[in-house]
């Protein structure tokens, strides 16, 4: 992100870390994103996660309103996935200031931590 967010952006990606603001919300994308790129259908989420399902369906629901999540439909299953793209963005916001244009956080520092 080069240029300056809108206030429709930065609205926009309140909105997103409002809804990975929670505990589950985290747990569930973290799990997501390690079972990237195929996903995971709801059972074995809800299974690796001890989230029962009535829960589960409400954090889920919340995510795919941000569009931090993608939903696909094999026959009977919903295949839940990590919406990598809209994730990158929004980190890309945090790092664009962060790490471009004032360096409170060196870029490399960000980079060692990801491997």
């Amino acid at each position: 992100m080069s240029e300056k967010p809108t206030e429709e952006q930065i609205a926009r990606f309140a909105d997103m870390f409002s809804a990975i603001g929670t505990e589950p919300r985290l747990r569930i994308v973290r799990l997501l994103l390690s079972a990237h790129p195929d996903g995971m259908i709801v059972g074995d989420i809800g299974g690796e996660l001890g989230i029962p399902a009535s829960t589960l369906s409400h954090h889920l629901e919340k995510l795919k309103n941000e569009d931090l999540v993608r939903i696909k439909r094999e026959g009977t299953y919903l295949w839940y996935s990590a919406n990598t793209e809209v994730l990158q963005e929004l980190l890309g916001f945090l790092y664009s200031e962060c790490c471009t244009r004032n360096k409170a956080i060196e870029p490399q520092a960000i980079v060692r931590l990801c491997k």
